[in-house]
């Protein structure tokens, strides 16, 4: 009998306010990456940031794809830019970890789903740009910050069609949306294959065969009663089989 496949969530830190002890860093990641896997039929494993490029080698060698989470804003050093005013809060530190995280998953060619940051660090580390506020993109007219349950729909997303995408969910989705960034320059070898009405970049994709995919929206909140957002970590655990 085959095993399941190892789906490696990358981490973060919370680090606590008050309490016992104050300043105190904990990893960890929202359990919703956790059940969505699970329910897709593939093992979750979270992968705790570390500092040691040698060790984050054998953390991807021990999984079979990869899931980079959402949290902290993009360090727009990254992407050759200052900080601007509305930033949110950065942690360089889980930027570099991401990015040796995504480099070593595409050198062995296992399968990637960046969701949220994950959409933003992979533009990010193959050369693309971040509008750092939605205030800072001039065509966005959209909610993208909803106040509504993390559960529920907030807006329509138009996907490519023959896009890897478009194989999983069709044309057309409704999503949530919890971010206040956008991508704005696109990486070099990555195609745009979902966006917002109002133009706002939804999901990219890494050219080629190999399934890279980033999506804007976070559909671990909407996997448990949604089964079309529950297809897309479906996908990813059947290219994981593949690999």
């Amino acid at each position: 009998m085959s095993r399941k496949p190892i789906i490696g969530i990358s981490g973060n830190f919370i680090i606590d306010r008050g309490g016992m002890f104050p300043g105190y860093k904990r990893a960890y990641v929202n359990d919703d990456y956790v059940r969505a896997v699970a329910m897709a039929g593939g093992i979750p494993y979270i992968i705790p940031i570390v500092s040691d490029e040698s060790i984050v080698i054998e953390q991807m060698s021990n999984v079979d794809a990869l899931i980079l989470s959402g949290g902290y804003d993009v360090n727009p050093l990254i992407y050759g830019e200052e900080p601007r005013q509305k930033l949110g809060a950065i942690l360089p530190e889980r930027d570099k970890f991401d990015i040796w995280l995504l480099e070593e998953a595409c050198k062995m060619n296992k399968p990637v789903l960046g969701i949220c940051r994950g959409i933003q660090i992979m533009n990010a580390a193959f050369g693309g740009s971040i509008n750092q506020d939605l205030s800072y993109d001039e065509n966005c007219y959209i909610k993208h910050f909803q106040e509504t349950s993390p559960s529920t729909a907030g807006h329509t997303v138009e996907i490519l069609e023959g896009s890897k995408l478009h194989s999983i969910l069709g044309s057309k989705i409704t999503t949530n949306s919890f971010h206040h960034q956008t991508l704005n320059r696109i990486a070099e070898g990555f195609t745009v294959t979902a966006k917002a009405k109002d133009g706002t970049v939804e999901a990219i994709e890494k050219d080629g065969e190999n399934f890279v995919l980033g999506i804007q929206w976070h559909p671990e909140m909407m996997s448990s009663s949604s089964q079309e957002m529950l297809h897309i970590f479906g996908n990813l655990v059947k290219n994981a089989k593949k690999w």
